[in-house]
């Protein structure tokens, strides 16, 4: 029972990073508590491992395919690392239920989102103002000082936003990632999702490389075996990306979520109480 769980959770895992750019790391510590039996403590942090490595091959493949800015991903992720930091420090003083609780919250917005996000697409997104240019600069300093600073607030926010989620309860962010790209770096939507990965790697690097000095020990033969099978997902999800309908992807994996959301909050709730 045990590898079955592991084959089919680390399969959507990695299919969801690499086809959607994120969304599907925060299946991950769901898993590792409920399907194989990690604590939350532990599952946060082994969540780190599977997603980071995942994040890495999945970067790796989609920059060999073109679809990788990656001055701008390094720069978003270098930008999260503080958030990254603190995140996981506070990880360790939340007692676990209320980390799952924090958990199931967090797998409900992310599911509202995705919903929301799909609808305004099927309608053709009205109001939505045009993405920037890519190559707009948000910062300049020669031959004058100059500054878009709405761009630059929005990058900082979003990334600080995305670093403490990563430290905090474990996750990817690229639910966030994605369209700050999109929308603050005018990067175009398979650029987005490809550069995402490689925001998602340095973000968890980072978590994890703090938590490592916190004492918590998760399963690593069970991390193992998730990461390798999430890797091969990914590797496959990046290639399904460039021929499948995303949309109908996306809204596959915002019904899963909402499921997994509600099973959480479920199993979450008794021990708040």
């Amino acid at each position: 029972m045990t590898i079955a769980i592991i084959v089919v959770a680390g399969a959507l895992i990695g299919l969801s990073l690499g086809a959607l750019g994120g969304g599907g790391s925060i299946l991950t510590v769901p898993v590792l508590v409920y399907g194989l039996s990690q604590s939350a403590g532990q599952a946060t942090t082994g969540s780190l491992v599977v997603v980071g490595v995942t994040s890495l091959i999945g970067a790796v493949t989609a920059y060999r395919a073109g679809n990788v800015k990656l001055s701008q991903g390094v720069t978003f992720g270098a930008v999260a690392i503080a958030g990254s930091a603190v995140g996981a420090k506070a990880s360790g003083l939340v007692p676990g239920p209320a980390l799952l609780a924090a958990f199931a919250v967090l797998l409900v917005v992310v599911a509202a989102v995705m919903i929301t996000r799909q609808v305004r697409a099927r309608r053709g997104a009205p109001g939505e103002r045009k993405p920037v240019q890519v190559d707009d600069p948000i910062i300049t300093f020669s031959p004058s000082f100059a500054c878009n600073c709405p761009r630059a607030l929005k990058v900082l926010i979003t990334a600080t936003v995305v670093g403490l989620l990563t430290g905090f309860l474990g996750v990817g962010g690229g639910f966030l990632v994605v369209p700050a790209l999109t929308l603050a770096l005018g990067l175009p939507m398979a650029d987005a999702v490809g550069t995402s990965l490689v925001v998602i790697t340095i973000t968890s690097a980072s978590a994890l490389a703090v938590r490592a000095g916190t004492g918590v020990q998760a399963d690593w033969a069970v991390v193992a075996m998730l990461t390798v099978v999430a890797v091969i997902g990914a590797w496959a999800g990046a290639r399904v990306a460039a021929k499948a309908d995303t949309a109908r992807l996306q809204t596959a994996f915002t019904a899963l979520l909402v499921l997994v959301a509600l099973y959480t909050a479920w199993r979450a709730l008794p021990g708040l109480i």
